[in-house]
């Protein structure tokens, strides 16, 4: 797979982002990894997330050698859960119109109600 340049990135969609981790799984990466390696793969990812988050936002300090890398721990993230859609068949552009529709009627006054946020 040819590398990603500055202006594809810029105009990347979830479409095409689907469409360019296949492209690399399946040339580069030989195949997927089965459902349930991806699955595990995503908890690891999200615990690296995590272990960022608690460092640079929270209470824990770095120890020696720790990196604080989360754009990259996030882009790991988002590349396990493009990988496990187009494995299952799930087109993530439809899903994501279809979770904001659903968001905005469950949720159309409700955070604006709630005294926790004001």
């Amino acid at each position: 797979m040819d590398k990603i340049t500055e202006t594809e990135a810029d105009t990347l969609t979830v479409r095409s982002l689907q469409k360019q981790v296949d492209e690399w799984i399946t040339t580069v990466g030989v195949r997927y990894f089965d459902p349930l390696t991806n699955t595990a793969i995503l908890a690891e990812e999200t615990g690296e997330v995590a272990r960022i988050m608690a460092r640079k936002y929270g209470e824990q300090s770095f120890k020696p050698g720790d990196k604080d890398c989360l754009a990259d721990e996030l882009a790991d993230l988002l590349w396990v859960v493009v990988a496990i859609a187009n494995q299952t068949g799930v087109d993530l552009t439809e899903a994501i119109k279809r979770n904001f529709e659903k968001k905005n009627i469950r949720d159309a006054g409700r955070h604006r109600q709630n005294p926790k946020l004001g």
